[in-house]
């Protein structure tokens, strides 16, 4: 594997941003998006569970209707792809079985050999206090599919736009996500930033290191 400089990491950092215009002509190839659609599957959760699907929305016309329900913001149409990321709404037992398996599955190992940690994922997520609350826990490991997201598109030069700016159950109507087990968190526009776009070229903000980071 080839490894990113140090600069090299901190000069795509500094150059990606919430992107406010797309440039609607340009489209991501069909290569790279394969890749960002890969990058997404391999995005890590606690436990490896996975608690999420990622919504690929091509459809003019629904877009078009996500729109309005997103504050009419216009990445949701210009954008070349767009992503609408859902949360599963509780986890199950039957759940934990399914990681069991395909982790028989792709590594060739005796079921029996993962007694312990599907035991232990079931007394965390499903049996224990953790869930009365794992609505929250999900959410939390989509978000971080979402930042892996973005992060991919920004190592192949590809502009994305994290999306909170939106109705989710209106995005649950229109999608039929309804008694699917998953509900809408977030969204996430991606394609090419238009010359337009003011904020390509505004400095970020952030706080100094020493507000940040600590050390003990």
């Amino acid at each position: 594997m080839k490894k990113l400089s140090p600069s090299e990491l901190l000069q795509t950092q500094n150059w990606r941003y919430a992107t406010k215009i797309f440039d609607a002509t340009k489209k991501i190839s069909s290569e790279e998006w394969k890749a960002l659609e890969e990058s997404l599957i391999l995005s890590p959760s606690s436990y490896g569970l996975q608690p999420w699907k990622f919504l690929v929305v091509n459809n003019p016309e629904v877009r078009q209707k996500l729109m309005a329900v997103s504050w009419n913001q216009k990445q949701v149409v210009d954008c070349s792809q767009f992503v609408v990321f859902l949360g599963k709404t509780d986890i199950q037992k039957s759940d934990v079985e399914h990681l069991v398996d395909r982790t028989v599955e792709i590594r060739h190992v005796p079921k029996e050999s993962l007694n312990v940690y599907r035991d232990m994922m079931v007394a965390d997520l499903v049996n224990g206090p953790r869930h009365a609350v794992i609505s929250a826990w999900t959410s939390r490991q989509v978000y971080i599919a979402l930042g892996n997201f973005m992060t991919s598109a920004a190592l192949l030069g590809v502009d994305t736009c994290p999306m909170e700016g939106i109705d989710p159950a209106k995005y649950d109507e229109i999608l039929n996500i309804k008694g699917t087990g998953y509900a809408t968190l977030c969204a996430c526009a991606a394609g090419y930033r238009s010359q337009e776009d003011k904020y390509a070229t505004l400095p970020k903000v952030r706080y100094p290191s020493n507000e940040l980071i600590s050390r003990v």
